[in-house]
């Protein structure tokens, strides 16, 4: 941690440096000197599964992004089915979504890489870490290889019996279960082969969590939740939590160390992950999602704050050990999920600036917030204060950067130019202070 800090020291004064050579820049007239905040385009595999099935199209639109104002694209390479969208040695190649059948001759990623690149633009892989299958559609690589037969999150539901989640088509993915090594090594090596062969900016780490608070119940978990706490657990799961007539959560005496012990998994894992990737690329990013109302995901794992914020310590489940698992020195950026309606309104809790403000004071400067925003949920109203060109604004006047979720919304409704207009009047703003 103190190496962490240092470094981090050191980085915020050249940064320092940077940005005071930009300043005088832009009074001798060079706009483009002016320190750039970062702008992330989302481009999800399975919703541009067709559309991005040739290159003159993916061209197209890159192009369309780099008019736009965005300077950084996210290429969605493993989705939730755990196969992949570029040339792997190790994983199945995605070739079919639902029912939609498209075989590429050509490596998508490295088309993606090469185009964004001329433009201009760097380019983030993002995947899926530990989903391998579509519960929903039963399809996806855990259906298909009986190597991950066991692997996947064993749920304990609220009618008291235990289901494999590659049975439930109620989730959003079938999960591998985050404790088990096998699992975390599996992750890893996707992980290190997408770094090693591909000339990436940066790395995003997606449902890097687990999916719910029915995960996972399975003996290793069991086992490895013991020798944590120390202590055998009499009553499994009872001591964890029960339910109640309606399927609550009802909080056994384990209840607060168990939620503590699956954050800690997260956090080893992401920390592994980060000190992993940059021994194999020096200067990559590591960058994490996740939704802003970090007080409600304590079910999935995701303490994405500092460990020396004391956030967790105002709900019920908050502990020393809880407040250790933050993960965010980990991490480059953290992208930071406003996905709200409401955009200004800095004690309004349902607004994107309440919830970029305080990611902001709870990662407490242990990794740059970059503010992300989903573009349905905003209007294109111009007196409209919540409406789309707004909620880009906010992004940039309150984090480090910009995200849009996802291309395929702007697409769909002709967004463009309403987050052009966002970006430019921000950008103006900057350049006139400057």
């Amino acid at each position: 941690m103190k190496f962490r800090q240092q470094s981090r020291t050191f980085i915020l004064g050249a940064a320092a440096v940077a940005l005071a050579c930009a300043s005088f820049c832009a009074c001798s007239g060079s706009k483009t000197e002016i320190a750039e905040k970062p702008k992330y385009l989302w481009m999800c595999g399975e919703a541009n599964f067709d559309r991005f099935s040739n290159k003159d199209t993916i061209t197209y639109y890159l192009e369309k992004a780099k008019e736009t104002g965005f300077n950084n694209i996210v290429v969605d390479v493993k989705p939730i089915e755990g196969k992949v969208l570029y040339k792997s040695k190790l994983v199945p190649e995605l070739t079919c979504v639902d029912s939609l059948v498209v075989e590429r001759d050509w490596d998508y990623l490295q088309y993606v890489l090469d185009e964004a690149h001329r433009l201009g633009m760097k380019v983030t892989a993002s995947a899926c870490v530990f989903p391998i299958g579509s519960s929903w559609w039963q399809k996806g690589l855990c259906y298909e290889d009986s190597t991950f037969d066991g692997r996947t999150c064993l749920e304990y539901r609220p009618d008291g019996t235990m289901e494999d989640i590659r049975t439930n088509k109620t989730k959003v993915a079938a999960f591998l279960n985050p404790v088990r090594q096998d699992s975390r090594d599996y992750a890893m090596s996707v992980l290190s082969e997408i770094v090693s062969n591909y000339d990436i900016d940066g790395l995003a780490l997606d449902y890097c969590r687990f999916p719910d608070m029915e995960s996972d119940f399975s003996s290793e978990s069991r086992e490895a939740f013991e020798q944590t706490i120390g202590s055998t657990v009499e009553n499994w799961p009872a001591d964890i939590f029960t339910y109640d007539a309606e399927g609550t959560v009802v909080p056994g005496k384990h209840y607060n160390d168990w939620l503590a012990f699956r954050a800690g998994v997260l956090c080893d894992f992401i920390t592994n992950v980060s000190d992993s990737m940059k021994t194999i690329k020096p200067g990559l990013e590591l960058n994490y999602w996740a939704g802003s109302w970090i007080h409600a995901i304590e079910k999935n794992g995701q303490n994405w704050a500092s460990p020396r914020s004391e956030w967790c310590k105002k709900y019920p489940y908050g502990s020393d050990a809880y407040q250790k698992a933050g993960f965010a020195p980990a991490l480059d950026n953290f992208i930071v999920g406003a996905y709200l309606e409401r955009v200004y309104g800095p004690d309004d809790n349902e607004s994107v600036e309440y919830a970029l403000n305080r990611a902001d004071s709870i990662i407490m400067g242990d990794c740059h917030v970059i503010g992300s925003i989903q573009s349905i949920n905003h209007s294109a109203n111009e007196s409209d204060p919540h409406n789309l060109t707004n909620a880009v604004k906010c992004c940039l006047e309150n984090s480090e950067g910009l995200m849009v979720f996802d291309v395929v919304h702007i697409i769909n409704r002709d967004q463009w130019s309403q987050i052009k207009k966002g970006i430019d009047d921000y950008e103006s703003v900057a350049t006139a202070k400057n």
